[in-house]
């Protein structure tokens, strides 16, 4: 084996091998998140869902039910809800639901959602036109909000192999803490979110 001109033998060869693997590997692995991020979002695997600017032109009479959940990560001081457990929809048209959030310390406290939904194949079929996991929110010592997500099912779920068998669809959020700059966090303080109704 030859580099820049010169025989590598032995434990040499073997050294650049491994260092090519590693180099080859490493790039691979980096190329994968947002390869994988968008493969999601194009195919709804992994329950993600997809984001529309307005509403469904067709509403059937069909019916289907959205689950909502909420969770939080460990280190995430906030209390996470949904105001509505579930509600029943026609498929295409556009709902509106709620979560409430609270922050109990005594500092702000700014946070963003990760979200999918489940049965993950009805991911590609759920559409988002407005929701508050689209951006990081930042809420105020003692503060409680309601943020709204907007949304509505794909008719074309009914037509689909196996997304008519499909009956209820469960949203669920996970907000976890994030560190904003200073010029960041004081901007949120003093701006209040169009995406969240104060309910102290």
């Amino acid at each position: 084996m030859k580099l820049f001109g010169r025989t590598l033998e032995g434990p040499q060869k073997t050294a650049v091998q491994a260092v090519g693997v590693v180099l080859v590997m490493g790039s691979l692995a980096w190329a994968s998140v947002p390869f994988y991020d968008w493969f999601c979002r194009v195919t709804g695997f992994g329950g993600v869902t997809n984001v529309a600017e307005t509403g469904s032109d067709v509403i059937l009479d069909q019916t289907i039910t959205v689950r909502f959940d909420a969770s939080l990560e460990r280190d995430m001081p906030w209390t996470f809800t949904p105001v509505e457990r579930e509600m029943t929809v026609r498929i295409g048209e556009t709902a509106l639901a709620f979560y409430e959030a609270h922050n109990p310390t005594d500092v702000p406290v700014a946070g963003q959602a990760s979200y999918n939904v489940a049965p993950y194949e009805a991911g590609v079929f759920f559409d988002k036109i407005e929701c508050f996991c689209f951006t990081e929110q930042v809420l105020q010592p003692g503060e409680t909000v309601q943020m709204p997500v907007s949304f509505f099912v794909d008719p074309s779920i009914v037509d689909d192999r196996e997304g008519k068998y499909i009956h209820t669809i469960t949203l669920g959020y996970t907000f976890y803490q994030i560190d904003l700059p200073e010029e960041e966090l004081q901007a949120a303080l003093t701006t209040a979110s169009p995406d969240a109704i104060e309910t102290n």
